[in-house]
This record gives C-alpha cells, sequence and structure tokens, in this order.
C-alpha cells in the first residue's frame, strides 16, 4: 500500500500547482523531448489520426520488435533494450504512445481518448504507416496492454509477444468493474485510479506531473535506484498538450467514469470478451513490482492459448525492461524462438 507521505505528496503536488505559472504542455506549446540515449533521433510517420513520433534503431532489414512504454515513463525504459536488441540484428521499433513525446494528433476534433482499444489500435495504424506486416511484441504497463490488444484482435501482426504482468486485457464493462473481487487491492496499489476521478487530480497531472510521476515509481519499483536524469527523460515526454486529457481518460474509463471514443466501440465490445492471445508469448513478472504482484502464471494461462512461458524476475519493480534489460531482452529473444 502506498504510504501516507507518499499520497500526501502526490495530493499536495495537486494542491499547489494551483498557485504555479502554466506549464508549457498546458499552452500547448510542449517542445520535443530529448533523445534517449541509445535511441537515436526522434522520427515521426503519420497515420489516420496521430503525427506519431517514434525512435528506430538497427538494420533496416532486420526482423522488426516493436516496444512500447507504460504510465508513467517513456521510451527511455527501452535505452538498453533497444541497442541490445539492434546488436543481434533486430530493427526496433519504439513509439511515443498517444499524449506523450511528440506525438500529436492530427485532427483538434479527436477524442483525447487513452482508452486500451485506441492504444491498440494505434499501434497496427504505427505498423501500417511504416510498412511493416509483422512483429515481435514487447511491452509493460500501458504499452503491455496496448500490445495485448494488437495480438489478441490481429494476431496476423505479431510473430510473439512479451507481456509484463501476463494478460493485460480489461473487460470495461461497469457491471464488471463495480464487481470486481480485487477491488479492495486495487484501491491500495492503484490509488491513482481514484485521485485522477478528481480536479486535484488534473490539477496535479497539469503542475506537477515530474512529482507524481516520481511517487509512482518509488511505490511501483520499489528496489529501483533511478536517476533524476532517469525522471527528468520520463518528464520531458510528458510535456505535451494532449498528457493530461488522455491519461485521465485512460483512468477514468477504466472506472467506468467517462464514455469511451465511439469510433472504438466495435473493438471494445471485442476485448468485452477477453479474447484469447495465440500468438507465442513470454510473460514476466517482477518478484519487486509494487503494482502488481508476482504471480506464478496459473491464472492468467487460460487467456494463452498458444504457446507461452513465464518467467519470475528477481528484483525487478513495474518498469522492467528499464530495471532488468538483459531478462527483457532474453525474453524477446526467447519469445521469437517459441
Amino acid at each position: 500500500m502506498i504510504s501516507r507521505r507518499a499520497f500526501g505528496k502526490a495530493v499536495g503536488a495537486g494542491a499547489v500547482a494551483a498557485s504555479l505559472p502554466a506549464s508549457p504542455a498546458s499552452a500547448g506549446t510542449a517542445p520535443a523531448p530529448a533523445s534517449p540515449a541509445g535511441l537515436g533521433p526522434v522520427r515521426h510517420v503519420r497515420t489516420d489520426l496521430l503525427d506519431l513520433a517514434y525512435h528506430e534503431v538497427g538494420p533496416a532489414d532486420g526482423s522488426v520488435v516493436l516496444l512500447a512504454h507504460g504510465w508513467p515513463y517513456s521510451p527511455h525504459a527501452y535505452a538498453e533494450v533497444a541497442p541490445a536488441l539492434a546488436r543481434l540484428g533486430h530493427r526496433v521499433l519504439v513509439p511515443y504512445l498517444r499524449g506523450h513525446g511528440a506525438t500529436r494528433f492530427l485532427a483538434a476534433t479527436t477524442m483525447r481518448s487513452g482508452q486500451q482499444a485506441a492504444l491498440g489500435a494505434d499501434l497496427i495504424a504505427f505498423l501500417d504507416a511504416l510498412g511493416v506486416e509483422s512483429a515481435v511484441f514487447g511491452g509493460y504497463d500501458w504499452g503491455g496492454r496496448a500490445l495485448d490488444v494488437a495480438a489478441a484482435l490481429w494476431p496476423h501482426r505479431c510473430r510473439a509477444l512479451v507481456s509484463v504482468n501476463s494478460y493485460l486485457i480489461q473487460n470495461l464493462d461497469p457491471a464488471v468493474v463495480e464487481s470486481s473481487p480485487d477491488a479492495a487491492d486495487t484501491e491500495a496499489a492503484h490509488w491513482y485510479f481514484y485521485f485522477f476521478l478528481t480536479e486535484r487530480g488534473r490539477t496535479a497531472l497539469t503542475r506537477s506531473r515530474r512529482e507524481l510521476a516520481e511517487v509512482v515509481w518509488r511505490h511501483n519499483s520499489p528496489n529501483w535506484h533511478f536517476t533524476s536524469a532517469d525522471l527528468d527523460v520520463a518528464a520531458a515526454a510528458m510535456d505535451n498538450p494532449d498528457y493530461v486529457d488522455v491519461v485521465l481518460h485512460n483512468y477514468r474509463i477504466r472506472q467506468g467514469a467517462v464514455p469511451g471514443d465511439p469510433r472504438y466501440a466495435d473493438l471494445e465490445a471485442r476485448l468485452l470478451a477477453q479474447p484469447p492471445i495465440t500468438v507465442p508469448a513470454v510473460t514476466l513478472d517482477g518478484l519487486a513490482d509494487g503494482s502488481f504482484p508476482a504471480t506464478d502464471g496459473t491464472a492468467s494461462a487460460k487467456h494463452f492459448t498458444g504457446p507461452r512461458v513465464h518467467h519470475l524476475v528477481p528484483g525487478a519493480g513495474h518498469n522492467l525492461p528499464q530495471e532488468k534489460p538483459r531478462a527483457f531482452v532474453a525474453a524477446v529473444v526467447e519469445a521469437g524462438r517459441l
């Protein structure tokens, strides 16, 4: 459970922020974040909805690996993983999710949705825009959920999957959310789900996102000795004019508090059925994950109908690829061989 002191720090960020001047992101003038070391320059490609920023490393003719980051993190989570995979001959793609970095919506009228179907569809559209037919998928947190969605709904685009915390596709039926048997655990570990239902949560995201991210990082990864520079790079990726709206929508729809974007209604209807992941999969749990306690993978086995291997990673917290990059690289290699 998050400590009372840490929670007070997060809530205090929202309270103090009201007296601070507007950040560049809230004014709609967010600069592109600095490129994390090892990932190369920021590139851009257009999908139907987004001018999508991404990093690419490795040979252009290499087998493709698509990596997706979580919240409140950034592609910097793969600053060691991506170059290591590139040295093995892979073409590694690491996009900034909607609402992050230099990724921008093309139209002001597009709903700033953060729902799982939107994130998954974005990644398929990203592959389409680059002319990539299929890839090995790897992700955690938001990125893991988006890639689970993509693997389940578009299995022909996924050669294999690496997913931290196993099966992450959510049933967003309000009745299911209300009656979830692990609601008490969720309230304890995921306090910010409820904080973001409030206007104080909006204020904290708008004015004090770096401080809020630090609170979440320390809770999610108690053994991770991250640096101020690590936090700075991630915070730069949060300096985006759509960040607040996308993040709030992501957590509010998961509590049944707001509707989704109608364009994804059909996809969300399919996700309600908890579709299986049929592609080869390697799932990972960090033994020091403060967000999702590690399991032996048995409970989630029913969701994986193809070859699947589950590993426990000693010392790893929730941001597993950045904390234990060798373990994540090994999982990608293993998944590609299943």
